[in-house]
Parts: structure tokens; sequence; C-alpha cells
């Protein structure tokens, strides 16, 4: 029995469609996606503004819900639950890095990495945070706030934020969108580096081509469906 579960994908979407409300109507974001990503993978989304890359990532995420469809995630069905139950899922299970860091300006840099271990009952909160923040060089920076830092140690204590609770799952959306070329190129070493260390599935959605090409696997989008060259390479 636990060789079949560890068999199963650790994400796995089957028809998964978005249609959301627009001005002039329902618009269809994501047309159809069926696809697996399995334990310890690294996946790049990739495909031009708008073919519908990182509404695929929020649905993995649970942070949008399918309308129609299935989206499984460590054979949870994130369709059939409740905000309250994904919200859980999520602080149990799943890392997620956004491209505009979403710090809270309030708390320092330390507080920030220790709040979901904190709402997680986690009573070594802070000594995990510290452990973070100085894997991701900012262990002298700890108590300075998201306005005392650069872009790029914003987007450290992000990273650190996610990794804190050992997740099962990292998703990280454009993590490098906002950053110059050594932040950038810093950032992704750390990613990177948080996957090997705490084994996670990484999947993210990234328009760099160097970033990219260091996943095991690409995914192109285009208009909301897989790329016609992924469809034929599944078939």
């Amino acid at each position: 029995m636990p060789e079949a579960i560890s068999a199963l994908p650790v994400l796995a979407l089957t028809d998964a469609r978005l249609t959301l409300a627009g001005n002039a109507g329902p618009v269809d974001i994501l047309r159809g996606i069926s696809l697996t990503i399995d334990k310890g993978e690294t996946v790049g989304l990739i495909g031009p503004s708008g073919s519908g890359k990182s509404s695929l990532l929020m649905l993995l995420g649970g942070l949008e819900r399918a309308t129609g469809g299935k989206v499984l995630a460590l054979g949870q069905d994130l369709t059939a639950m409740d905000e309250d139950a994904l919200a859980r899922f999520r602080r149990g299970n799943m890392g997620v890095v956004f491209q505009s860091f979403h710090l809270i300006p309030t708390m320092t840099a330390l507080e920030n990495v220790a709040l979901p271990l904190e709402l997680a009952g986690k009573a070594d909160a802070f000594d995990r945070a510290k452990a973070e923040l100085t894997a991701v060089g900012l262990g002298s920076r700890m108590h300075h706030y998201p306005s005392q830092m650069s872009g790029g140690e914003q987007q450290r204590v992000a990273l650190a934020r996610a990794a804190a609770p050992r997740p099962a799952i990292l998703l990280a959306d454009e993590p490098t969108g906002n950053l110059d070329g050594v932040n950038g190129q810093a950032i992704m070493d750390l990613l990177f580096g948080l996957r090997d260390r705490h084994g996670a599935t990484l999947v993210l959605v990234t328009h760099a081509p160097e970033l990219a090409q260091r996943c095991d696997r690409v995914i192109r989008l285009a208009d909301g469906l897989l790329a016609p060259e992924l469809k034929a390479a599944a078939e």
C-alpha cells in the first residue's frame, strides 16, 4: 500500500478549466488542461502573456478554483474543498512565492517567516524561521522591515517563508521578474537549493529562458491550452 501511495503524482489535472467573468461576458482562461507532475520534479510553465500559465499555477495551489474538471494535489481533490479546507491544506503542504513578494510591511523579516509556522501551531516557529533566513543569506537582516530591504532581500525573505514549513510542493510565479540580473540569478540558485534541501516538487512560471532550462520539464501554454508539441508527446 505505501508503494502505491508514493507512486501517485504529486499534482494531477484532468480537463481542468477556468472561466472568469469579463466586461464583455465569460472569458475562458484555461480550456481543458490535463497533466501530471511527479514527486521531486521541477517543472517550468512558459508561454506568452495571457496564455494562462499564472492561472494554471493558481489552480495547482488552490488559489483559484477550477470551473470545470478536477485538480488533485497529494491525492486530495482541491476542487471539492471549501475555502477553509484549502487554506489548511496549503498551510500544511505548499509554499508559494510571488513576483511581488507579498510581505507584511509592519512585520520584520523574522516575523514574516515565522507567521505561517505559528498559524500551523509549530512551537519552534521562530527557531525554524531563523534557520531559513540564515540559509538564504539574511542572518544579519532578520530584524529589518521590508521597507529597509532591497528587492532581492525581500524575495529572499519570501523564499524563506515559503520553505520554512517544509512543504511538499513549492510554487513560484515569476520569482525573478522584479529583480535585476544578479539578484535574479541568486534567487534562482536559492530556489533550486531549497528544492534540493527539502525534496519538494517545484513548479514555476517564468519568462526567463535560463530559469526554464534548469527545470526537469518545460510545459508551454498557448491560449489556455497545452502547446501542441506537449500534447503530442503525451499521446
